[in-house]
């Protein structure tokens, strides 16, 4: 592992102290790019209007003309914490802006049954519930067939999504033949945004919405609907896709966050709060990440993502409490199978890399495998050994579905492309983006993806993109290291593309020893103070010595905080 300090700007860093921002905040703010205090503003105001994302407008006119209709809207949904969303934005938007219950429903593939995405197996599900307009949410840019069946059907489809376009052999952009897509990731569209995620998308739609039947009269600016009540779940959405935190998404999630804090929220998401042991009074972005969506992205992976779709979209805070409980059981079984996936895993590395160095990109495959997780897995391993990573599972058509995540350098989906085009016929389906992919491929095709798929990663991964490296804030100073600074670093925004904070600084070991039998707990002096530390999943000890990059936390026990250091990387010192 390399750490490496972040560069700070020193005239950015006194510019935004000097218009009253936190010292350190200033400090740790200008390192990611701000330059002007106004650039940390998150009013609605500073949003990107509805009108920047292409189709948002066409959009608007089907909906709004399809409302006055009386027609019947299906949604079709994403079976992931960004899909459920969402669906469930969709849902709750629509019925604000004038949709009767009856005129509203939705489907979602089931990940074992239907695979990804709209597919013409779930066209049909659209048209069993008397369809008029099929509403894609978090997906429908590869699917070109079941676009088709539906126009067949005379049904008007509306694709809502960010997933890359498929790109043919030629290089050309094949899109899908429907009536509106909206999509900053689409040929032509200039929306600054291109991070914005599925739920995002599906917020912006409604605020376009709203604009038109504001024009036709359907009421007045003063007295419209308040679409920025949804921003809960457009926060929800955004972290734990994982999407990257440019101006805009970091103002989406501000805004969801001060309105939970403020105790302003859907039952399922203060249900699920509950369920998770979090005060939203002092949620943080974190909470999305590593609490929430978990458990919302379970019933997806293990059960049926209408549970968290139904937990997100009912106004019935006693149904969002039991739905948010079951939600919090089946996590707990994902996790545990999770657990023993990894240690499968972990034996199957051994047969991959004999002599311990990992390959340039390592695919996976088990037959015990289980289709929900071989995400989670895949993500794991690439943290573990820093390398692309596919784990597959056997679907029950036979065929094996894949699930890979990447490091910075290598666009995965690019590369599946690529595959794509050097092996036709090997993939049977892909898609996804640079971090994240998946794919579908024969048994018998297995070791040929493996090896197609690690001679790419050779030739596009040096020696520098294979080494860990770890981005700090260099050292915290002593008179920083309170409770009251992490307080403030947690009421910030934090995410992919604007990294919560990491300091690194030179320590000795005191004491050390395993706790849980998974995590180090140590004692070590730093600056001339003694402090507590933990390093969660290391077993190995420290040396005595050593470069520690850390996390700042609190540690509550009986009515006490105490900062503790919460150990994310080490180099001998």
């Amino acid at each position: 592992m390399q750490l490496i300090e972040r560069d700070v700007p020193p005239r950015a860093a006194w510019a935004l102290e000097q218009a009253g921002v936190h010292p350190l905040l200033a400090r740790l703010f200008a390192a990611r790019g701000v330059r002007q205090a106004d650039e940390l503003d998150d009013s609605p105001a500073r949003l990107l209007p509805p009108d920047a994302l292409s189709g948002t407008r066409e959009a608007a006119l089907l909906l709004a003309d399809a409302l006055a209709a009386g027609q019947r809207l299906c949604i079709v949904a994403d079976y992931d914490c960004d899909g459920a969303t969402a669906c469930a934005t969709a849902l709750r938007g629509l019925r604000m802006l004038g949709a009767r219950a009856e005129q509203l429903s939705y489907v979602v593939p089931d990940r074992a049954v239907h695979g990804y995405g709209l597919t013409p197996p779930i066209v049909e599900l659209v048209r069993a519930r008397r369809a008029d307009v099929l509403i894609t949410v978090d997906n429908g840019m590869a699917s070109h067939e079941a676009v088709d069946l539906a126009h067949s059907m005379g049904m008007k489809v509306l694709i809502t999504d960010h997933h890359l376009p498929v790109i043919e052999a030629d290089g050309s952009v094949n899109l899908p033949h429907a009536d509106v897509i909206v999509n900053p990731n689409q040929p032509q569209c200039r929306f600054p945004s291109k991070a914005l995620v599925g739920v995002g998308v599906m917020f912006y739609v409604l605020l376009a919405l709203r604009a038109v039947l504001r024009e036709r009269g359907a009421f007045e600016a003063a007295s419209q609907p308040r679409i920025d009540s949804l921003l809960d779940l457009v926060a929800l959405g955004t972290i734990a896709d994982v999407g990257r935190l440019d101006d805009n998404n970091r103002r989406l999630v501000s805004l969801g966050l001060k309105r939970i804090r403020a105790g302003r929220m859907q039952p399922g998401i203060a249900a699920l709060f509950a369920a998770a042991g979090r005060d939203p009074a002092r949620a943080t972005s974190q909470d999305f990440g590593f609490s929430l969506g978990p458990r919302v992205n379970a019933a997806g992976r293990l059960a049926e993502m209408g549970l968290g779709i139904e937990c997100l979209a009912t106004d019935d805070p006693a149904r969002a409490e039991t739905l948010a409980r079951q939600l919090d059981a089946i996590n707990r079984e994902r996790r545990d199978l999770e657990g023993g996936m990894r240690e499968q895993a972990e034996m199957l590395l051994e047969q991959v890399m004999p002599e311990g160095e990992p390959p340039a990109a390592l695919a996976l495959f088990d037959p015990d495998f289980h289709e929900g997780v071989v995400g989670i897995v895949a993500s794991r391993l690439k943290d573990r050994l820093h390398r692309p990573t596919f784990v597959f599972a056997r679907g029950q058509d036979g065929l094996l579905k894949g699930s890979g995540r990447s490091i910075p350098g290598f666009h995965l989906r690019d590369a599946l492309d690529l595959v794509a085009k050097r092996h036709p016929g090997l993939l049977k389906r892909f898609g996804g983006h640079a971090m994240a992919a998946g794919c579908t491929v024969a048994e018998a095709d297995f070791p040929k993806f493996q090896t197609a798929l690690e001679h790419i990663a050779e030739a596009e991964l040096d020696a520098s993109l294979l080494q860990r490296q770890l981005s700090t804030d260099g050292p915290l100073a002593v008179h920083w290291f309170t409770p009251d600074t992490v307080q403030a670093l947690d009421a910030a925004v934090w995410g992919p593309g604007f990294d919560a904070p990491v300091f690194c600084e030179p320590v000795e070991v005191i004491n050390q020893r395993l706790v849980g039998e998974r995590h180090l707990k140590l004692s070590l002096r730093v600056q001339g103070q003694v402090r507590d530390g933990i390093w969660f999943g290391r077993t190995a000890p420290l040396p005595a010595r050593a470069q520690l990059a850390y996390r700042v936390s609190l540690d509550e026990f009986q009515g006490r905080q105490r900062v503790q250091m919460v150990v994310e990387g080490a180099v001998e010192a």
